[in-house]
């Protein structure tokens, strides 16, 4: 999916009505449609991310996720197997875990939107969390800033 098509395009819509103005309004809406660029793309995500958990809720198995690939998200179906932490097995251990109000508001709200208990959404959290962390990363660690 290409946002940065959108981007430009609601970039170039901006431009297009501010110069029903004068010069001042067309200066004024170009800087604004460049301070507004990464804004909208991040709300735009944000949107995609909804729209995978709504998805996810719709299914009957697996989930949708929102992937990255340089600038552009992809919404991509990840199947259930290995999702439902160890189907197989029971849910006996037990660990005691304090979290901030907020937090734990939060995750009872996603867990709502999903449809399931608490309990059942912080399993499969965790569950997606240690499958997607590679065994071993070899000590190799890039940091620092990324400018677009």
């Amino acid at each position: 999916m290409n946002l940065t098509i959108v981007l430009e395009g609601l970039q170039d819509d901006l431009q297009g009505l501010a110069e029903l103005g004068d010069e001042r309004s067309a200066q004024i809406a170009r800087r604004l449609g460049d301070a507004l660029g990464s804004n909208l793309r991040l709300k735009l995500l944000d949107l995609l991310s909804q729209v995978a958990v709504e998805l996810s809720s719709k299914l009957p198995s697996g989930h949708v996720e929102v992937r990255l690939a340089g600038q552009e998200p992809e919404l991509v179906f990840v199947e259930a197997t290995g999702e439902s932490a160890g189907a197989g097995e029971e849910l006996s251990a037990r660990i005691s875990l304090r979290l901030p109000e907020s937090l734990k508001t939060a995750v009872e709200k996603a867990a709502a939107r999903e449809g399931v208990s608490t309990n059942a959404w912080l399993v499969r959290a965790i569950a997606r969390a240690a499958e997607s962390r590679p065994a071993h990363v070899g000590g190799k660690r890039l940091s620092g800033y990324a400018q677009s």
